[in-house]
């Protein structure tokens, strides 16, 4: 066994910028209406009747 047990650095992700994380939110906003709108424009289930009531 030659691995030496020195340690990994780990080097720290380099923040984002605010332009990146609004991109990035709107692009996940974009999804989920994207996904909304899929789901509102499917097929519905047929609703009773209500004109039969008099």
């Amino acid at each position: 066994m030659s691995q030496d047990a020195v340690p990994q650095q780990v080097v720290p992700a380099q923040p984002k910028g605010l332009l990146q994380q609004m991109e990035e939110l709107m692009a996940a906003l974009n999804a989920d209406l994207s996904q909304l709108d899929a789901d509102l424009s499917g097929p519905r289930p047929a609703l009773a009747d209500e004109g039969d009531r008099g």
